[in-house]
């Protein structure tokens, strides 16, 4: 449990990357590590396309603000995952969804992109999750299929530089017993 808390507590966002490729089989692992995050009934609704071309990476790019901190992230990183759900999948039965969140695949993506952060991380890459942009802009760039929906983008690489923890809020802040 120590390793993996360091793991967890030392994970940063990272925006500045080495020009460095990351090898096939070091993505692999990642991937594995997604492939493994729980899901709503084992729906594992989460798709992740891979952009290492740097003209649709910059396409991209084009559809967020250059205010956004990520913004030179998105092209500079050797690559960059685009994560995506397949809608109607998670939390969804009998052609309803039978919770007040209607589709979980937002939660599905989460859990999975957290995975595959902490595995990067764990194997010496920074990322950071992005989920300020066009998302619908990004869906025709990458292609995606109508049943499915863009969320976040992940720039990944490996770190130029070592960002200090943000301050955390004291647990007494947050956890409840028994009622809020």
């Amino acid at each position: 449990m120590d390793d993996l808390m360091s793991i967890i507590q030392s994970r940063r966002s990272i925006r500045r990357y080495q020009d460095k490729p990351i090898p096939d089989d070091l993505l692999h692992k990642l991937f594995q590590a997604a492939r493994w995050a729980p899901s709503w009934a084992n729906t594992q609704c989460w798709h992740f396309v891979v952009v290492k071309d740097m003209e649709r990476k910059k396409k991209i790019q084009a559809a967020v603000s250059p205010r956004n901190p990520s913004y030179l992230a998105l092209v500079n990183a050797p690559v960059l995952l685009v994560v995506c759900g397949q809608l109607k999948r998670s939390g969804f039965y009998n052609d309803q969804y039978p919770t007040k969140f209607g589709d979980w695949f937002m939660y599905d993506l989460g859990l999975a992109t957290q995975n595959l952060c902490l595995a990067a991380h764990d194997s010496g890459l920074g990322t950071a999750i992005v989920g300020l942009f066009e998302h619908d802009r990004v869906a025709e760039i990458v292609k995606l299929r109508p049943e499915h929906e863009v969320l976040v983008l992940v720039p990944l690489g490996y770190p130029d530089h070592a960002p200090s923890p943000p301050k955390r809020r004291e647990l007494q802040e947050f956890v409840h017993y028994n009622s809020f």
